[in-house]
C-alpha cells in the first residue's frame, strides 16, 4: 500500500543548508552578489553557487515616539486609501457614477481609519511607545560552490575585469 495523500500532494522538503567548498567570505551581501555577478557575465554554471549569511542578527530600529497625533493621523491616512479604493469601485459599478462617492468614501473612511488607530493605540499604550523598522542582518556572507567547480571558478575571479562595450 503506498502512502499518497489526498489530492496528490507531495510532502515539501525540508530547507537545507548548501554543501561544498567556500569560494570566498565577504562583509557585505552587495559583495558576494557582485562576486556571483562576475561569474555570470564569464559564462559560468552559477545554479551551483548559494549565497549564504552567517551569524544572523535582527536590528530593530526606532524612528520615532508613538503619540495619539502620529497614530491618529496614520490610520487615517491608510483609512482614507481604503475608503478611496471603495469609492472607486462604487464610481465604477454604479449605475450613475459621482464624483461624490469616492470623495465620500475616502473621507468615511479616514474617519474609521483614524478611530481604529486611536482606540488601538490606547489598549496598548503603555507597552509599546514607539515606531521601529526591523531588519535581518548578517555579519559576513559566503559563496559555497559545487566542489567540482571551485578551481574553474578561482580561475575566471582571478583574470581581470574586462570592459563591457
Amino acid at each position: 500500500m503506498s502512502n499518497q495523500r489526498p489530492f496528490g500532494r507531495r510532502p515539501q522538503p525540508q530547507p537545507t543548508l548548501p554543501t561544498g567548498d567556500v569560494l570566498g567570505t565577504y562583509e557585505t551581501y552587495v559583495e558576494a552578489q557582485s562576486v556571483v555577478d562576475r561569474l555570470s557575465k564569464a559564462e559560468f554554471e552559477v545554479k551551483q553557487l548559494a549565497i549564504v549569511g552567517n551569524d544572523l542578527k535582527t536590528v530593530e530600529r526606532v524612528t520615532g515616539k508613538l503619540t495619539y497625533g502620529r497614530t491618529a493621523a496614520t490610520g487615517a491616512a491608510s483609512g482614507a486609501w481604503f475608503g478611496l479604493f471603495f469609492g472607486i469601485l462604487l464610481f465604477l459599478f454604479s449605475a450613475t457614477p459621482q464624483i461624490g462617492f469616492v470623495l465620500a468614501a475616502a473621507l468615511i473612511g479616514a474617519g474609521f481609519g483614524m478611530l481604529f488607530g486611536i482606540v488601538t493605540y490606547s489598549l496598548g499604550r503603555r507597552r509599546r511607545d514607539f515606531t521601529s523598522t526591523h531588519q535581518v542582518l548578517a555579519s559576513n556572507y559566503q559563496i559555497i560552490i559545487d566542489p567540482q567547480l571551485t578551481a574553474k571558478a578561482q580561475d575566471l575571479l582571478a583574470q581581470p575585469d574586462r570592459p563591457t562595450a
